[in-house]
């Protein structure tokens, strides 16, 4: 078993445990000793962080070939429209590259803490909520991605990796779990025989040019 730590990183936190600058990092909020962050989450972003100090499990929630689910709360500037989430669902196409598909949906506003700093309010302009989940790790690509079908991102919390949830943590809060490791599965041992006796036995190598048949019985063929 690996323990496993479920964070709820604050808005305008380092998703690291040292900073030459002196700002906010994991340091403050964590006090497990050798544990690292499985995955990042950038500075201006909330929610869901996961740590450990076991390689193998951070390597299994964080590596881009494992493509495990994160899902996301964003708050756009803007009424969402169907063909942006359309778009969205599809794939939209950023500098580095068209991203997969995503799930993408519209919700209502969800029941979160207050933001501090408060989010840049305009009162000619609403906001809405977009639920959307990928399984791609690039870097902001969440807020690149809304932007991209115009509508740019203006909170974003992370609620879900994988089968891990918020489930009502506060922000700085965090909870401990115990992990199972599935079993890594041997590999094949391979065989150094070489062919059957039999198959040995039917080989015949060639003669020499001008030379005489093999005898048989002992005599020579004629």
């Amino acid at each position: 078993m690996s323990k496993l730590i479920l964070l709820n990183k604050p808005y305008g936190v380092l998703c690291q445990f040292t900073d030459p600058q002196g700002r906010p990092t994991l340091a403050d909020f964590v006090s497990e000793p050798g544990v690292y962050a499985a995955g990042r989450l950038d500075f201006d972003s909330e929610g869901l962080l996961l740590l450990t100090a076991d390689g193998q499990l951070q390597h299994r929630i964080a590596h881009p070939s494992n493509k495990l689910p994160k899902t996301y709360w964003a708050q756009v500037e803007g009424e969402i429209t169907d063909d942006a989430l359309l778009r969205l669902c599809h794939g939209v196409s950023l500098k580095d590259g068209d991203t997969a598909p995503a799930q993408a949906r519209r919700i209502p506003a969800p029941d979160l803490w207050q933001r501090h700093p408060p989010i840049r309010e305009r009162k000619s302009i609403p906001t809405s909520w977009v639920e959307l989940t990928i399984s791609e790790g690039r870097n902001r690509q969440v807020r690149r991605m809304t932007a991209a079908v115009g509508f740019p991102t203006l909170r974003l919390v992370r609620c879900s990796i994988g089968s891990w949830h918020l489930d009502g943590l506060t922000p700085g809060e965090y909870r401990t779990e115990q992990v199972k490791m599935p079993a890594t599965p041997t590999k094949p041992r391979k065989s150094h025989r070489g062919p059957p006796a039999a198959a040995r036995g039917k080989r015949n190598p060639r003669r020499a040019p001008g030379a005489s048949p093999a005898p048989r019985n002992g005599k020579p063929r004629r």
